[in-house]
């Protein structure tokens, strides 16, 4: 039942993308549909966007669909099926040569890549695709590491803590493995070989090294060091197969392996460069990197903590709609490997109890708008969950002034979270991806679980009664309370949306009709 639904889901997307031939690729994150488009303008996006199970869009290098956790794991494989069915096979006389079509690709992704891929955000979403995979792991093993923390607190099941905590570490101490795998898999290289340098710094072997006049210790460096060493290790396999440059005349053999023994010399020197390089290098200025990173994060919070909340949970939002807050992520990764859990993601979790706040009031303030209130309800079950995405697409960033209000919800629960962390009650999270009600689970601190909980749970408060008194009070102008008051679905079906306002005609919604066609209503709140 539940697969024929996913399939159904599928198939009402796939015609408002333009269908089968207009998908290139096909993949998913944590809550979004990602696709590769070969012409955008295919798109039906205010009829995809009135889906009842899609719950926004975001047009980006890939083309995402957001269809909320645990959902698009499930839908992609049936869209991918679709898409596979639909595809006919090529005809045996075709005019257009492959070079063409070749070339045609090429076009659309440079033209695609050049509306907004800056060399910046490239850097970023390399280092997500890095980091994102590994981000189950790090849920599992944190909410296993919580239990594991709580029977040992209350003193229950003795015989089984020790294996559970060696369950919740386990990837921990190998992450930089991980790491090291998935650089060199992004950067081109040869997975394998990235993580075969990367294990160098988590080997406990390193610990009778020692560099920069000091003993080296057994993951030094951390995610850091690792993703360091990987990207060298890259780089020196290309060049060894690829020659100096591409300048190089390739008959000068010295600027490359020999194909003959490629196979043997390629890997040999990619792993003995880079390894010696990181372990006379690079574990030394990443573990420096580190120490600084794990120094930065407690000082701004200990010392500034009210004030840097505020900074952190207001801007959060922002952050996430230009999706730069894809370069918190190492920093997370490194703080729960230093710490054993982020002090700033519990401060960041609160700009998504400002944006619950948010979509309260506005449930409130649009009482006949049942459009926009049907998206409210059916997004906040996530938003409570820290699934902010519906809520910012769908409701506060469309309508514009909630947005920022949303964003002054967020700055209060991350003041209020920020200040006990001044006052030495740290609230931090041993995995990163989780956030709302959802981070419950993953949460640490220095002064107990109970009193981490209490923090948590009370900035989460502070969150929702700021962001909804903000909403409610500054999120909408007498104008935009006027306009946004329509019910769209009575409009739809031909009765008048509401009584003429005093600065209106009386005759005006008597020719509405007449003038428009009778399914325009429907693309109303896309428009809001």
């Amino acid at each position: 039942m539940a697969d024929s639904k996913n399939r159904a889901i599928a198939a009402a997307i796939l015609p408002l993308v333009g269908g089968a031939s207009n998908v290139t690729s096909v993949a998913h994150c944590m809550t979004r549909l990602r696709l590769g488009l070969a012409d955008r303008a295919l798109v039906d996006e205010d009829a995809l966007k009135a889906l009842p199970d899609v719950m926004g869009v975001v047009d980006d290098e890939t083309y995402q669909i957001v269809l909320g956790p645990g959902k698009v794991a499930r839908i992609t494989p049936e869209f991918e099926e679709l898409v596979a069915e639909a595809k006919p096979a090529a005809p045996e006389t075709h005019t257009v040569t492959a070079d063409e079509l070749a070339a045609q690709g090429t076009e659309l992704k440079a033209a695609r890549k050049a509306k907004n891929a800056t060399p910046f955000k490239l850097f970023l979403r390399r280092i997500a695709n890095i980091f994102v995979p590994l981000i189950p792991a790090l849920i599992g093993c944190g909410i296993i590491a919580g239990i594991n923390g709580l029977l040992i607190n209350l003193h229950w099941l003795p015989g089984v803590t020790p294996a559970l905590a060696a369950i919740a570490s386990g990837f921990m101490a190998l992450i930089a493995v991980f790491v090291g795998y998935n650089t060199a898999k992004e950067f081109g290289g040869t997975p394998i070989l990235g993580g075969a340098v990367a294990a160098i710094i988590v080997y406990a072997g390193v610990a009778n090294i020692e560099a920069f006049g000091q003993k080296l210790s057994p993951g030094q460096g951390g995610v850091l060091g690792a993703l360091g060493a990987a990207v060298l290790a890259t780089y020196i396999e290309k060049w060894c197969r690829n020659g100096v440059s591409p300048g190089r005349a390739k008959s000068r053999a010295w600027g490359r392996v020999p194909e003959a023994i490629d196979v043997l010399l390629t890997p040999t020197l990619t792993v003995l460069i880079s390894g010696l390089v990181t372990i006379f290098g690079l574990m030394f200025v990443a573990g420096e990197i580190s120490t600084g990173i794990g120094t930065a994060a407690n000082w701004l919070l200990d010392n500034t903590g009210a004030f840097a909340g505020l900074i952190l949970g207001g801007l959060f939002l922002p952050l996430v709609m230009l999706g730069l807050h894809q370069a918190l992520i190492p920093i997370h990764t490194t703080l729960i490997e230093q710490q054993g859990y982020t002090v700033l993601l519990p401060v960041l979790a609160m700009a998504g109890a400002g944006q619950v706040g948010c979509a309260i009031a506005v449930y409130k303030r649009l009482k006949h708008n049942k459009s926009i209130r049907t998206t409210i309800k059916s997004a906040l079950p996530a938003g409570f969950l820290g699934v902010g995405e519906p809520l910012i697409y769908g409701v506060s960033l469309p309508l514009g002034r909630p947005f920022i209000t949303a964003c002054v919800g967020g700055a209060a629960g991350g003041a209020f979270v920020g200040f006990f962390s001044m006052i030495g009650d740290k609230v931090g999270s041993t995995a990163i991806g989780p956030s709302g009600w959802a981070l419950f689970p993953l949460l640490d601190g220095n002064k107990g679980l109970g009193t981490t909980v209490a923090i948590y749970g009370a900035g989460l408060l502070v969150g929702y009664i700021v962001g909804f008194a903000a909403t409610y009070f500054f999120g909408f102008s007498k104008q935009m309370l006027v306009d946004l008051n329509v019910d769209t679905q009575e409009t739809v079906a031909g009765s008048p949306a509401e009584p003429p306002s005093a600065t209106e005609p009386a005759t005006e919604p008597a020719t509405e009709p007449a003038t428009e066609p009778a399914t325009e209503p429907a693309t109303e709140p896309a428009r809001t």
